[in-house]
């Protein structure tokens, strides 16, 4: 009972969506593998594939073809998405393999075909003679004949969900599911990690604008470095108004606020203007005044 139940799902249908998307997985496969190849020829001549671009392109699709569709019952886009072949002339309801006869016929329809239709324009493109013209009227209305079959029957897939190309419908293969298809148990878990991120990184993005780091910063530097813990060296080079205590330059044009530190103009300028509150950061006094330093300094001491 669990090997006739397990048989029956095997053969279930797969959905619209899952053969398009094998469909476009073995197209993009090609042109990956035609790329590769053509890159191998990058150090030649140019133009050294264009005269045989077709049998080239037939040969790749044959290499594809044997490793796949023969040994396999599937291509490489229904592998992926865990879907192969099922021989659906067998009257039986369990899985049938393709036969050889299917699976050569899917050749000719597939790489045959198209390797006709890239070759037959330029065999008969340089010939004027009327019967290779008339033979040539004919391939092409063979070729619309099919592409107009090939929408009649894309129609019909949409309307039935079975038969995705021409050729399937032809040959009489059906795509269908290779294992039997599971439950999916969706979890929630990295969900909620991201809405917690993004609801934390919304405070932040409104919490940030608020918060005076400038003065935060300079807060901490106090803290850290106050005016009794620094070094007589440092002392002495504010004392006597030789260093900039925001640049730690000599000062250029020296003001004063109010405590003994002494500050370029600019430098105590452009940060009191950012902010009303700016705070010396070595004692941490505020500004009350903006004064220039009233201090001789003799022209040997500059030197």
């Amino acid at each position: 009972m669990a090997s006739s139940t397990g048989n029956k799902k095997n053969v279930n249908p797969v959905l619209r969506i899952s053969q398009l998307d094998a469909l476009e997985l073995n197209k993009a496969l090609e042109q990956l593998v035609w790329s590769q190849f053509t890159s191998c020829f990058h150090g030649f001549k140019p133009g050294v594939l264009a005269h045989f671009e077709p049998e080239v392109k037939a040969f790749l699709c044959l290499i594809l073809w044997r490793f796949t569709i023969y040994s396999k019952n599937a291509t490489v886009g229904q592998a992926i998405l865990n879907i192969q072949y099922k021989n659906n002339l067998s009257q039986t309801e369990k899985y049938q393999p393709l036969s050889k006869h299917q699976k050569l016929w899917y050749l000719i329809f597939t790489v045959g075909g198209r390797w006709l239709e890239e070759r037959c324009y330029d065999l008969f493109s340089n010939h004027q003679q009327q019967s290779f013209c008339k033979i040539k009227s004919y391939i092409s209305f063979g070729a619309g004949l099919l592409k107009l079959c090939g929408l009649l029957n894309f129609l019909i897939f949409l309307r039935k969900g079975t038969f995705a190309t021409l050729t399937e419908r032809i040959l009489g293969i059906r795509s269908v599911f290779c294992k039997p298809q599971s439950v999916r148990q969706v979890g929630f878990e990295y969900m909620n990690r991201e809405l917690l991120w993004h609801g934390f990184a919304e405070f932040l993005i409104y919490l940030l604008p608020l918060i005076n780091v400038q003065k935060l910063k300079l807060k901490i530097t106090s803290w850290c470095l106050p005016i009794e813990g620094l070094s007589n060296s440092e002392n002495t080079l504010a004392g006597h108004s030789r260093e900039c205590s925001l640049c730690g330059e000599w000062p250029t044009m020296p003001h004063t606020i109010g405590c003994p530190h002494v500050f370029c103009y600019y430098c105590i300028k452009s940060n009191y203007l950012f902010d009303i509150y700016f705070t010396c950061p070595k004692c941490g006094s505020e500004v009350h005044t903006l004064q220039p330093l009233k201090y001789k300094i003799e022209l040997t001491e500059l030197h």
